[in-house]
């Protein structure tokens, strides 16, 4: 296999660049975009958001329309438009969709070919005056910029990234950082390290210091943490905004690349710590309505929280190398993501609950958000989201593999995909990985090569999978353990096959109340409720909606906890078009419960959780449960009964 001689070809083709000195070097070093494609499934899931508000958005929501400030009208002209496109440039791409693709360069060339003459960029009208003092908008675009740049080798965003960045070095002094960019900081480090890499230009790294020495102090905030539950609406503030705590969790891994200090290196440890133990939610990310919301499964998180999250840990398993950190963000993206949209990925909420019994308009317990904050719409509560929400799925899948620093190959996060680049010794190669994870337990990797080539092979062994196995052309590899990488360097030549299979034993795990999750895999189940859509609002081809359960909901589960084989049944359905929908979810859970008649819906929500063990005279159900990304009314964390 030779490269072609087309551009997106030469991309494709091209290996991952590792970070420059005096920078630190990465564990694994992400691929340009395009490398990495989805198939299957995921390929799938992305059309299906190519068909739905990401695709389209743009076509009648005022904010994203021509007159957007970006697009050089005057009307929305700080965040949305870039916050759009750091989204849909890797869809379009990953999609290859011409027509996305078109849209993404109309609105990249507005941007290259409107700077001002010292280097500024975007909008600049009455509603976004010549106003160096919010540098907040921008430090999205660049993400954007860069990301175009990978995809489609642009030769003006580089020179156009390098005057904006000498621009704002000679201005931070006099309009430092203020409000949202104090606590954003992290997200333009990463820009000026994408560009450091690219031209070794030092002055940047002088920038990047004065940005951070401008920015909130996250690892201060976690070595004390003062937020042990929900925020009350007059205690908020920015440094307890869930975004910005999901966008903080790269802050110190980021910061660990300039300064080498181990004590940021270890900083986002303790970050995550401090957040699950009293934030922590079943599915993976913590809860945020908008602020700090503790630990109560009747809390509910941003959709922008769970997407920054997602990038944040994208970062980080590049920079750290730890297993761990591709589990967490496959529990958050096969989980948390999928949930809070709806299966068409043409309505999305703006909070999700773990216990989410009724979507309504309706004043619920959380922090500072609004009655419409948990229906399915076009911008519940605030369309924040609604600008946000498209980098999900796509950062996922462009992410799914990396370089290895000895110029080999990482499966960071497993999906069907297929990722083509260049090995050790400049070799282009293609791996196609072919698996219906993570709803099945078997991923299998075929190698394709132009010749023989030998270069290290990294598989992450997630912590759950205790009795992972790997072969390769039939023959086991001894070794593999959990939560670890197993690393295989030999010769690797076309036809070359690797088996890998993940036993999904299915667990439990303990929270709110003593109560419990049921797991399996990388996926949470939550009980799958019956579930009558009532449309309330219709904004051109977009609806907002109501959902209702008509089955009950507040059950307590019967089962012994150190036989989960006996008392759960496991049935593997075939995957449909769209998995994470009730009526397509490709496994189910069968098990035993029991109504708590004394736990009752209050303020639309499940009332508060009983503490476990619990009792019940009422006579044991059949109960299933379902993937949660596919229950979009659920239990999630449950009661459970004492011994009989």
């Amino acid at each position: 296999m030779k490269c072609a001689s087309t551009l997106l070809a030469f991309v494709l083709c091209a290996a991952a660049a590792p970070n420059r000195a005096p920078l630190q070097a990465n564990a694994f070093n992400p691929l340009p975009l395009g490398s990495v494609k989805p198939t299957g499934w995921l390929l799938r899931q992305l059309q299906i958001q190519a068909g739905g508000l990401s695709g389209h958005l743009d076509e009648f929501w005022p904010d994203l329309g021509s007159n957007s400030g970006w697009l050089g009208g005057t009307g929305e002209s700080w965040e949305r438009g870039p916050y759009f496109l750091d989204g849909l440039v890797p869809l379009a791409y990953l999609t290859g969709n011409p027509t996305l693709i078109a849209k993404v360069k109309k609105w990249m060339d507005w941007t290259l070919e409107h700077p001002q003459p010292d280097g500024w960029i975007g909008p600049l009208n009455s509603h976004n005056p010549r106003n160096p003092q919010d540098w907040w908008p921008n430090f999205v675009m660049l993400k954007a910029l860069a990301q175009y740049q990978e995809a489609s080798g642009d030769a003006r965003v580089i020179p156009l990234m390098e005057k904006y960045f000498a621009y704002q070095a000679k201005q931070l002094d006099q309009h430092p950082l203020k409000e949202w960019a104090i606590y954003r900081w992290q997200d333009e480090v990463l820009s000026i390290l994408w560009l450091y890499n690219r031209n070794g230009d030092r002055s940047l790294l002088d920038l990047a210091r004065k940005v951070r020495s401008q920015g909130h102090d996250w690892e201060a905030q976690f070595a004390d943490f003062r937020f042990p539950g929900k925020v009350d609406k007059a205690n908020t503030n920015l440094s307890s905004h869930g975004v910005n705590n999901g966008m903080a969790l790269k802050a110190a891994p980021v910061w660990w690349l300039v300064g080498g200090d181990p004590q940021d290196r270890a900083g986002l440890s303790q970050m995550m710590q401090e957040l699950d133990r009293y934030h922590g939610q079943p599915e993976g990310i913590f809860a945020s309505d908008e602020h700090y919301g503790g630990r109560d499964p009747s809390q509910g998180t941003e959709l922008c929280t769970v997407v920054e999250a997602m990038f944040s840990l994208e970062t980080d398993a590049a920079i750290l190398g730890d297993a761990s950190l591709g589990d967490r963000l496959e529990r958050i993206a096969y989980n948390a993501l999928p949930a809070t949209l709806s299966p068409d990925l043409w309505a999305h909420q703006y909070d999700q609950q773990a216990n989410q019994v009724m979507c309504s308009l309706a004043n619920r317990r959380w922090s500072s958000n609004g009655p419409a904050s948990n229906i399915f719409g076009l911008e519940p509560n605030f369309g924040c989201c609604t600008a946000n929400m498209h980098q999900g799925w796509p950062k996922f899948a462009a992410n799914l593999w990396m370089a290895t620093p000895d110029e080999g190959l990482a499966a960071m996060a497993y999906g069907p995909s297929e990722v083509t680049t260049q090995v050790k010794g400049g070799t282009a190669v293609t791996l196609s990985e072919t698996t219906e994870y993570p709803f099945r337990d078997t991923v299998t990797i075929a190698v394709k090569s132009a010749h023989p080539a030998q270069f290290s092979l990294a598989l992450r062994i997630p912590g759950w999978a205790s009795a992972a196995t790997v072969s390769v052309n039939g023959r086991p590899e001894n070794g593999v353990r959990a939560s670890e990488f197993y690393r295989i360097v030999r010769q690797w030549k076309t036809g070359d096959t690797i088996a890998i299979r993940f036993p999904m034993a299915v667990r439990t795990s303990t929270w709110y109340n003593n109560s419990i999750a049921l797991e399996r895999g990388p996926l949470v189940y939550a009980l799958k409720i019956s579930e009558s859509w009532h449309k309330i609002k219709q904004t051109g081809p977009s609806s907002d909606w109501e959902v209702y359960p008509t089955t009950p909901w507040n059950y307590a589960l019967d089962i012994d906890r150190a036989n989960l084989a006996k008392s759960v049944e496991v049935k593997e359905l075939p995957i449909a078009k769209q998995p994470f929908s009730v009526d397509g979810a490709p496994v189910e859970l069968t098990l035993k419960a029991r109504r708590l008649t004394s736990w009752e819906l209050m303020d639309d929500s499940a009332g508060p959780l009983p503490v476990s063990p619990v009792t019940s005279k009422l006579p044991d159900e059949s109960v299933t449960l379902i993937p949660y990304g596919a229950a979009k009314l659920r239990i999630t964390a449950f009661p459970w009964l004492a011994s009989k």
